[in-house]
């Protein structure tokens, strides 16, 4: 009986944690819910016009934009939540493609600045200066290019995608290589290993928290980075064509557009939290964790 009351004890605490972090979530989304709705029947009453005018176009309730999406998207058509189901599928493969793409290229261009220094010095100031220049300008010349020579649309998406991804894993596979414990090092020297073995036994499974703090930020971008391309690319089936779709008629339906921004944000998040679980799966496997 004491062994089953531990075991039931053991199984109740497992479940403690997540069930906890569940209804952090629940109520942080029911307070931001509540002071959108509070703010918009303080503007409501007392006229605010700063900084916007505060009214049904500009700020939908929240539940209507929710059940707007149990709503035909057009006359006899299929719900507006299949539609945009069908688009973040869409999307989040042009998505998955950069951001594969984005993490590979940052991390070979990170380990190959990590050992060599006068290439660090070299080209790390052009690879920061390349993020200066507006993803809106990128898109276009990207399209232009890759379609000139016949590639699918898509690939120009993923291609911008990777764009917005490639940086944060490259400056952070710098700052990981460069964290790797140096007695850690110095054994790998005494053991007269090469460096391809040092970098992979000792550096690399030193940059991990660092790669998947990258590859959190990355995520969430190249998400950002379908959405943005898909707009020059003239590709109506993902969520970038549903939100220049639903934009021409906001003014009379504000609540598609906002459900299609709410689908957006829902897709990134699912990014971020499927890294996230794979760092959970990733990094307590390294050897440093390794009893």
């Amino acid at each position: 009986m004491v062994e089953y009351r531990a075991v039931e004890g053991r199984r109740l605490e497992s479940w403690r944690g997540p069930l906890q972090r569940g209804a952090l979530v629940v109520a942080v989304v029911a307070g931001l819910w509540a002071l959108y709705e509070a703010y918009k029947w303080f503007g409501a009453t007392v006229g605010l016009t700063r900084p916007f005018e505060v009214n049904e176009r500009t700020m939908p309730h929240l539940h209507d934009v929710v059940a707007q999406l149990f709503e035909p998207s057009r006359t006899n058509g299929p719900m507006l939540i299949e539609v945009l189901a069908e688009a973040a599928v869409f999307t989040a493969k042009e998505a998955l493609a950069g951001f594969v793409l984005g993490a590979s290229i940052g991390f070979t261009i990170g380990v190959v600045l990590h050992h060599s220094k006068l290439l660090q010095r070299g080209f790390l100031p052009y690879i920061v200066a390349s993020q200066t220049v507006p993803i809106l300008a990128v898109a276009p010349m990207v399209v232009v290019w890759l379609g000139g020579n016949g590639a699918p649309g898509w690939v120009s998406v993923a291609v911008i995608a990777a764009y917005l991804t490639f940086f944060p894993v490259t400056i952070n596979t710098l700052r990981g290589l460069q964290s790797a414990d140096p007695r850690a090092l110095e054994l790998m020297r005494s053991y007269a290993a090469s460096g391809w073995a040092t970098l992979w036994k000792v550096k690399v499974p030193a940059s991990l928290p660092f790669l998947f703090a990258a590859f959190k930020v990355s995520a969430t971008a190249s998400v950002v980075g379908a959405i943005i391309g898909e707009l020059p690319s003239s590709i109506p089936d993902g969520l970038g064509g549903a939100i220049i779709n639903f934009n021409q008629y906001y003014s009379t339906s504000p609540e598609s557009l906002w459900a299609t921004n709410l689908i957006a944000s829902l897709l990134g998040i699912g990014f971020f939290l499927a890294v996230a679980l794979a760092e959970r799966l990733v990094v307590r496997r390294a050897p440093e964790h390794v009893a």
